[in-house]
């Protein structure tokens, strides 16, 4: 039975990878190969067709959230693993290989699932409105010995503006802990989406995440080498540049398509009246239309916005194995250097109050202007919401822009440059491969896991 440590590290590419002199030495004694991915290229998408060899079409990721018609309810960022249609490598392993132990350390679409021993966030959110720093986890001991251990997980470094490289050292530490007692280790590496959306994947910044990312690694690294496990380190995507922010909800309100409900809080996208909507991620948007009689009206309309590289419709989703039932009716994909916002108001002052929070769960679409500070006074406005809060005091943190501008990187639609695209590396020779589908990831983990392990 051989040991495997298998490596998320979000946002790696080849031209990253140039500053990463630890995962660079672990392909140069082992293999490397480039890696295609999946429309739509973002995390549980991608991850899904990982571990499942399905694409969008069987799996049903279809996004990092998408409209539930069933709920009448867009959501992003759900975390049971029964959304996920079809046999996870593990499970099929463990048909050859009984009692194959799993850990899965952040992969997302973890809650609930077969895997031996799981560690995913899942913040504390109070009756007062309070939303603390916690992880879920299996078995449920585990949670209060990683504390013990390491501290809360660091929610607050895992997304928002203070994002950093403490999460993804949480989640390493976490990893090293239980590497030795499981045959396959999931560990999902974050740091590199932060500063590659905030500045881009050109400048200074993204050297340096690259650089951090490697250093967090390398403890984590030398123990799978003393230990003789097998080390497969792969990413989703690549960012690259981002300049023009895609405005599709307002475009449809605009044109009367796309209605909205006012309550205390601001003005409510109302999906269950709308004529066409869309929940935006990054670089696709999936537009819901409810009455067929629209489509035409709808394409035409959003064909010409700038920005707008494709409208797939029916065909143009099967085209790219991306035609599931939760898809939208039609499905934008944005030009290179442009993305979509989730943003349906027309005047900021009536913006809803969870649009300045952050709010991955109430949003009907990615934010990524949650990575920054709303100015220079937000740190402070921060500080104070924290003190209330000390104190037992309701209290709204508004700290997030409502200016999309700064944001110079993003993801999700399919890699023009291979340079810019994911890779694969390997701590063991890949045979020739110079190129694995995304597909092609779960036949590699299935073809590794009946190596013998060198040492144990």
């Amino acid at each position: 039975m051989n040991r495997m440590l298998v490596l998320d590290v979000v946002g790696l590419t080849p031209r990253l990878l140039e500053h990463m002199p630890r995962l660079r030495a672990l392909a140069e004694g082992g293999g490397r190969a480039e890696l295609g991915t999946v429309l739509p290229a973002v995390t549980c998408s991608v991850q899904s067709t990982f571990l499942t060899g399905r694409l969008p079409r069987d799996h049903g990721i279809v996004g990092n959230g998408w409209y539930f018609r069933d709920l009448g309810e867009p959501l992003l960022w759900r975390q049971h693993h029964r959304l996920v249609q079809g046999e996870k490598v593990w499970e099929t392993i463990r048909r050859e290989q009984p009692g194959y132990r799993v850990a899965n350390v952040c992969w997302w679409y973890a809650m609930g699932s077969t895997a031996d021993t799981t560690v995913t966030p899942r913040p504390v959110y109070r009756a007062d409105g309070r939303k603390e720093p916690d992880c879920w986890t299996w078995p449920p001991e585990l949670h209060d010995e990683l504390e013990a251990e390491l501290g809360p997980f660091p929610l607050f470094t895992y997304w928002g503006p203070t994002a950093g490289i403490a999460s993804s050292r949480w989640i390493v530490a976490a990893a090293r802990r239980l590497l030795p007692d499981h045959d396959m280790t999931l560990v999902y590496v974050p740091h590199l989406d932060y500063d590659l959306q905030r500045f881009g994947p050109d400048g200074p910044e993204a050297v340096a995440a690259a650089q951090a990312v490697d250093e967090v690694l390398a403890p984590l690294l030398d123990d799978a080498e003393r230990t003789g496990t097998t080390v497969v380190a792969l990413s989703e995507y690549g960012i690259t540049a981002a300049r023009r922010p895609v405005d599709v909800n307002r475009a449809l309100r605009r044109a009367g398509l796309l209605h909205v409900h006012t309550n205390a809080t601001g003005e409510l996208l109302d999906p269950w009246t709308s004529r066409a909507f869309a929940v935006a991620d990054h670089q696709v948007a999936h537009v819901y239309v409810p009455d067929a009689d629209d489509l035409a009206e709808v394409s035409e309309l959003l064909a010409a916005l700038p920005g707008v590289a494709e409208v797939l419709d029916a065909a143009g989703r099967a085209a790219y194995g991306l035609d599931h039932e939760r898809a939208g009716d039609l499905v934008l994909v944005a030009e290179p250097d442009a993305w979509f916002t989730y943003y349906y108001w027309l005047d900021d002052e009536r913006a809803p109050d969870f649009a300045r929070s952050v709010e991955i769960h109430k949003k009907p679409g990615f934010d990524p202007a949650e990575l920054f500070w709303d100015g220079p006074w937000a740190k402070v406005r921060a500080a104070m919401h924290v003190a209330r809060k000390k104190l037992g005091l309701r209290s709204s943190m508004r700290v997030v822009p409502l200016d999309p501008a700064p944001v110079r990187g993003t993801h999700g639609r399919l890699p023009a440059d291979p340079a810019d695209g994911p890779v694969l590396l390997s701590s063991v020779p890949l045979d020739g491969t110079e190129r694995l589908e995304a597909t092609e990831v779960r036949d590699l983990l299935l073809r590794l896991s009946r190596r013998r392990s060198p040492v144990g």
